[in-house]
């Protein structure tokens, strides 16, 4: 309830200074960045950053200074509710997706409509249809997919071939079957471990098994069957030894060693498997998650949005449309190893290895989580009812019901 109050309030104070921003003139308001230049502000989220692409495009546009301040994750949200509250935010933020409905409701992100026909890089059509999802609200288009990432299927070709699954198993019954096959070797072999504590991870088995969790109309959907045979599903691998209801072991160690020879997760694993498991070079691979009613993954990754204070909108959307372009993209896959979220840039070279390309294409059937700001507190509602059930052995029904009143009445609070 506090931190709704907060937004509102928020929202009120930005309105204002927008009225007061637009009294008091227009480009001579800008700072200057030394020389003579403008200082175009961008808060980037993270400890380190790579400058290859800010210098490349204060080369290309030598009347501006990019002044770039890097912006701990952990402390970020707060950061940009005290920038909003105090009017002092930077030109362009880069944010979570998960926070875009929540500072937009708040009326803190400029609208980019406008902008599109100058900046063709900006269109929605250039984008995965997952990372479309993220870039409107109210019907207002207020942020720009600047990287995706989404989770497949990793596994052990060599383990999961000696159970009938040289290439992964492409269905649920499937990789039930395999599962049961691999817990079957026991002394402490699994089949996969499941991370119950992310939602993002129940999210996709749920979609998978057809349910909206939360529909546009804002009505919650987890007491109904197909979330609730999900999460069946899922329960079933611990009832039968597939999985451990806990695990200390490290998850590298276990998948060169067998005990975990499947597992889910994004892009960044790939580098781990590589350096922390060598041994079992070309005894593992990618694929896509396997499909239920369909095979829909997670998709994540960050946007990057104009702050609605900015007094230099035009350099601030310029800006965003640089790091939009194909070549943009593929430098910061470079230099960051953030996958592009334009879908061109999947067409180069670079993702011509299988391992890679397995992201690209399960890119084409991924999507957010519900585009709602109350999802944050929903989630922990979920995860927590998902462990009741798991560990605590109580009813999928009667935590699902209880799950299902809880997010009505968030979703219904004034």
């Amino acid at each position: 309830m506090r931190k709704k109050s907060l937004l509102w309030t928020l929202a009120a104070m930005l309105m204002f200074s927008v009225v007061l921003a637009g009294c008091s003139g227009g480009s001579e308001d800008v700072k200057e960045g030394g020389e003579g230049k403008k200082e175009l502000k961008v808060w980037l989220m993270g400890d380190t950053t790579d400058e290859t692409l800010i210098k490349e495009y204060e080369e290309k546009n030598p009347g501006v200074k990019v002044s770039v301040q890097l912006i701990p994750w952990g402390s970020a949200h707060d950061k940009l509710l005290t920038a909003v509250a105090s009017k002092s935010g930077p030109d362009v933020v880069q944010m979570g997706t998960t926070w875009i409905p929540e500072f937009a409701q708040a009326g803190a992100l400029l609208d980019l409509t406008p902008y599109l026909e100058q900046y063709p890089s900006l269109k929605q059509e250039n984008y995965f249809d997952g990372a479309i999802q993220t870039m409107s609200y109210d019907d207002k288009v207020v942020s720009i997919p600047w990287y995706v990432e989404t989770r497949v299927l990793f596994y052990r070709t060599d383990i999961l071939a000696e159970v009938g699954y040289p290439e992964g198993p492409k269905t649920w019954d499937e990789m039930k079957d395999a599962g049961e096959k691999l817990a079957a070797r026991g002394n402490g072999n699994y089949a996969i471990t499941i991370d119950a504590k992310d939602m993002n991870y129940l999210s996709m088995f749920a979609w998978q098994n057809g349910s909206d969790m939360i529909d546009e109309n804002r009505k919650p959907h987890f007491n109904e069957p197909e979330f609730m045979g999900a999460m069946e599903y899922l329960k079933s691998f611990y009832d039968t030894g597939m999985t451990p209801l806990a695990s200390d072991l490290d998850l590298f160690a276990a998948f060169k060693d067998g005990q975990f020879p499947m597992f889910i997760s994004g892009p960044w694993m790939i580098q781990g498997v590589k350096d922390k498991a060598p041994e079992i070079e070309g005894k593992w691979a990618t694929t896509t998650l396997p499909a239920k009613e369909n095979n829909a993954s997670f998709l994540g990754g960050a946007n990057m949005s104009v702050f609605n204070t900015t007094k230099n909108a035009e350099e601030a959307v310029k800006f965003i449309s640089f790091m939009s372009e194909k070549e943009s993209q593929l430098t910061n896959y470079d230099v960051a190893k953030n996958l592009p979220a334009v879908k061109s840039a999947w067409e180069d070279q670079r993702f011509e290895d299988p391992i890679f390309a397995t992201f690209g294409k399960q890119l084409e059937n991924a999507k957010p989580v519900p585009f709602i700001k109350e999802w944050d507190a929903i989630s922990k509602e979920a995860i927590a009812a998902f462990e009741k059930i798991t560990v605590g052995g109580a009813d999928i029904k009667t935590e699902m019901d209880l799950l299902n009143q809880k997010a009505t009445e968030m979703l219904n609070k004034k």
